[in-house]
C-alpha cells in the first residue's frame, strides 16, 4: 500500500462530494446549468489538476528522482536506475506544476466569490488589488521557475544534473512560499473583519469560524510541505502535506457555496432568517427562505446603512429589477450593517451581487413586497 493511503482517498472523496454538493446548490441558485458562473468551472479545473496531483504522487512516493543523496555515486548506477530517475524527475515537474496551477486556480475562485459579494462595499478595492497580487506572482513564479532557475529547461530531468537548483530547486520554493503564503494570508483576512462586526447567532458564527479554520489549515500544510521538503528531501513527508495543502484549499472553497442544497434536503431555515436591529435584539424577517424559484418575477432589495451616522444614519435602497435578458435573482432583502452581514451571509446563502446590466433606481426606502410586483 501507498504511504499516502488511505489518508488520500478519504481526502479525495469527501472534496468530490463537497463539490457535487456545490454544483447543485449552484444549480438550484442560478436556475439551470448553463447560468453556472465562470469560478464553479474552475473549480471543477482544479479538482482535475489535483486529480492529476494525487495519481502522480502515489508514483513519486515509489520512484527516485535526479535528487541525488550525498555519497552515492552516479557512476555506479546502471542504465535501468537513470532511466527510472529520469522518469520520476518528470514526474515531480509535473506535480509541481500541476500544484501550482491547483492552489492558484482556488484563489482565483475565492476572489471571484469575494469580488460578487463585496460589490458595493468599500472591500471591493482590496480584492482587486489581492487578485493583482495573486496574477503577478503567478507570473513570476511561473517564469523563473521555467526560465531562470535551471538552464537548459532539460536538466530538470538530467541524471546527473548541471546544478542543484535543478534537482532540490531551493530558488524555487522559496518563491513559491513566500507568494503563495503571502496571498492566502491576504485572501482569508478580507472576510475577517467582517465577521467580527456581523451580527448572527452564534451557531452560525461557530459554522462560519470552522470555515476559516479550514483556510487557517491549508496554510500550515503550505508551510509544512516546504519544511518537510527542505529539512527531509529525500523523505516522504512533503508529499503528504502537497496533497494536503490541495486538498484543504478545494474543501475550504466550496464549503461556502454548498448551504442551498443542504437546505433544501434538511428544510432548513434561512441562514439570516433572523436579523437584528441596531440594538442587537432579533427580529423576524418576513422575506420567503432562500434556494428555491418561482416562475414570478421578483427584485432583490438591498438597504445598505452606514453604521457610522447616528442616531439616524442615511439608508439607500437600490431596486435590483431583472430585465428580458437577464436572469431572475432571488434573493430576499438583505440588509448590511456596517458592510458585514450582507456580505457574510451572502457567502452561505448565495445572495451574491451579480455584475449584470441591472436596471438600477435609488429611493430613500424600500418598497413594500406588493410594489414591486
Amino acid at each position: 500500500m501507498s504511504p499516502l493511503e488511505p489518508e488520500s482517498g478519504i481526502w479525495y472523496a469527501l472534496c468530490w462530494l463537497v463539490l457535487i454538493t456545490r454544483l447543485a446548490s449552484r444549480r438550484i441558485h442560478r436556475g439551470a446549468w448553463k447560468h453556472l458562473q465562470l469560478d464553479d468551472y474552475l473549480i471543477v479545473a482544479a479538482m482535475a489538476t489535483d486529480t492529476i496531483v494525487m495519481a502522480v504522487m502515489h508514483v513519486i512516493v515509489n520512484t527516485s528522482s535526479n535528487l541525488i543523496a550525498p555519497g552515492d555515486d552516479v557512476s555506479q548506477f546502471s542504465q535501468q536506475e537513470i532511466d527510472s530517475r529520469i522518469y520520476g524527475s518528470k514526474l515531480v515537474l509535473v506535480v509541481e506544476q500541476m500544484q501550482i496551477v491547483t492552489i492558484w486556480l482556488v484563489k482565483t475562485c475565492f476572489l471571484l466569490m469575494y469580488s460578487r459579494m463585496t460589490l458595493l462595499l468599500p472591500q471591493h478595492k482590496i480584492v482587486l488589488v489581492v487578485a493583482i497580487y495573486v496574477a503577478l506572482g503567478f507570473v513570476i513564479m511561473e517564469v523563473l521557475y521555467l526560465g531562470v532557475w535551471c538552464r537548459p529547461f532539460n536538466q530538470y530531468w538530467a541524471v546527473p544534473t548541471s546544478s542543484l537548483q535543478c534537482s532540490a530547486a531551493t530558488n524555487h520554493l522559496i518563491t513559491n512560499a513566500v507568494l503563495n503564503i503571502s496571498s492566502d494570508l491576504m485572501i482569508i483576512s478580507i472576510p475577517i473583519p467582517l465577521l467580527f462586526k456581523v451580527k448572527l447567532p452564534k451557531k452560525n458564527k461557530a459554522v462560519l469560524c470552522g470555515i476559516f479554520l479550514i483556510g487557517t489549515f491549508t496554510i500550515v500544510a503550505a508551510v509544512l510541505n516546504k519544511y518537510y521538503s527542505f529539512r527531509f528531501p529525500f523523505g516522504s513527508e512533503w508529499t503528504v502535506w502537497y496533497l494536503r495543502e490541495s486538498y484543504t484549499a478545494i474543501l475550504c472553497a466550496n464549503l461556502p457555496l454548498t448551504y442551498p442544497l443542504i437546505q433544501r434536503i434538511f428544510r432548513l431555515r434561512n441562514w439570516s432568517y433572523n436579523s437584528y436591529d441596531r440594538s442587537g435584539h432579533v427580529r423576524t424577517n418576513s422575506h420567503p427562505l432562500s434556494g428555491t424559484r418561482s416562475g414570478i418575477r421578483t427584485h432583490t432589495t438591498i438597504t445598505i446603512t452606514n453604521s457610522k451616522v447616528s442616531p439616524a444614519p442615511n439608508i439607500y435602497t437600490r431596486d435590483l429589477r431583472r430585465t428580458e435578458s437577464e436572469e431572475e435573482i432571488y434573493q430576499g432583502s438583505g440588509t448590511l450593517t456596517g458592510g458585514g452581514q450582507g456580505f457574510i451571509t451572502s457567502a452561505i446563502e448565495m445572495g451574491e451581487f451579480e455584475k449584470k446590466e441591472h436596471s438600477v433606481s435609488t429611493s430613500a426606502s424600500a418598497r413594500s413586497s406588493g410594489d414591486r410586483r
